[in-house]
């Protein structure tokens, strides 16, 4: 049966505000939550990152023992400008990478996830360091990146993010080709967001954007436009300013995912980002709630279909979007991440 875990970054407005310990978050997700799955962002939790002490090291392993908790992955990053004269190399890359894993095998983690963006020369120069320690690399699959190879001609090249359709491919052919179970994919349940999240519309509303020109952009992206240029254009014909044109950009952020394309990748899911912004009570349904931004039912269906055993670990981003406001305006992340597990449990044994 697929697990339920969460991502300590869900609790970051707690943290800031001093009103949970690390203590406190991961009892939270034992006692209210009913589940063993902890992930973290290394900077984020970890005590002189990204060389801790032996007696914090010794503290968090008592601290998942105490509690009978499951390090379920580590969120790292590359600083590829650490060195300030230069860029970092790949090289230099992969021996960051390498020291991470270490980390995380210190910690007790069984995975490492690393970011979009590496390439993929950096993760195989490290794979034999996760083979040594025992810790599995997962390269993430963000929105709006895609799960299955396309030409990527459908996507803006304005907006932001570097392609590569091959992404996925390429960690599943390395996979293969190495023969090993130690790298994977770590895919975020926000490649399924069908619309711009309620927290990101208000927020976009706040600063001065049309919140027509926003309405009519989910009504362009769902039509399968991609690229911020198209959707422009389609603006503008339809009688928008071109300051309310500036909104057209979110349909870069959009992915093509067909559900059923999880079940295709499940031997090679290292564990999942449960990505969401807002989750409000079903219509006729009390305390049942869902992201009306995000689809979860289906992929969790196709994810059982295939055979799913690991971690879906809670990631609520919604928060982001309302940091401009005075914290009393801002949403209670226990209550969200609470509700987020309602909505888990009853898809994952629905």
């Amino acid at each position: 049966m697929i697990k339920r875990g969460v991502s300590l970054y869900s609790y970051q407005q707690e943290q800031f505000f001093k009103r949970m310990t690390l203590r406190d978050m991961v009892k939270e997700v034992h006692d209210n939550l009913k589940t063993d799955g902890i992930e973290i962002i290394d900077q984020a939790v970890v005590r002189q990152y990204p060389y801790p002490s032996d007696e914090f090291v010794a503290e968090f392993r008592d601290l998942m023992a105490e509690f009978d908790m499951t390090a379920v992955t580590m969120d790292i990053y590359l600083d590829t400008l650490q060195f300030r004269d230069h860029v970092m190399t790949h090289k230099e890359a992969a021996e960051r990478l390498v020291r991470d894993i270490r980390l995380a095998a210190k910690l007790g983690f069984q995975n490492v996830r690393c970011l979009c963006s590496v390439p993929i020369d950096v993760i195989e120069m490290a794979l034999p360091a996760a083979e040594e320690y025992g810790v599995r690399i997962g390269k993430e699959i963000h929105a709006p990146f895609n799960i299955k190879t396309d030409s990527g001609e459908q996507y803006g090249k304005g907006d932001g993010f570097p392609r590569n359709p091959k992404m996925c491919e390429e960690i599943i052919n390395l996979a293969e080709k190495k023969h090993t179970k130690f790298v994977g994919l770590v895919p975020d349940m926000g490649i399924f967001q069908r619309s711009i999240n309620r927290p990101q519309f208000a927020y976009a509303v706040r600063h001065g954007a049309n919140p027509d020109a926003l309405r009519m952009v989910d009504r362009i992206a769902a039509e399968g436009v991609r690229d911020p240029a198209v959707a422009r254009e389609r603006l503008l014909a339809l009688g928008f300013s071109e300051k309310d044109t500036t909104v057209a950009r979110q349909v870069g952020m959009f992915s093509q995912v067909d559900p059923r394309e999880m079940r295709d990748i499940v031997p090679y899911i290292v564990s999942i980002h449960g990505k969401f912004y807002e989750m409000t009570e079903i219509p006729g349904r009390t305390e049942e709630y869902e992201d009306v931004a995000i689809d979860y039912k289906n992929p969790i269906y196709w994810l059982k279909q295939g055979g799913y055993e690991g971690y879906i670990n809670s990631e609520y981003e919604g928060q982001r979007h309302q940091q401009d406001q005075g914290i009393e305006k801002m949403a209670n992340e226990v209550e969200e991440v609470r509700r987020h597990h309602e909505m888990l449990a009853r898809y994952i044994t629905e």
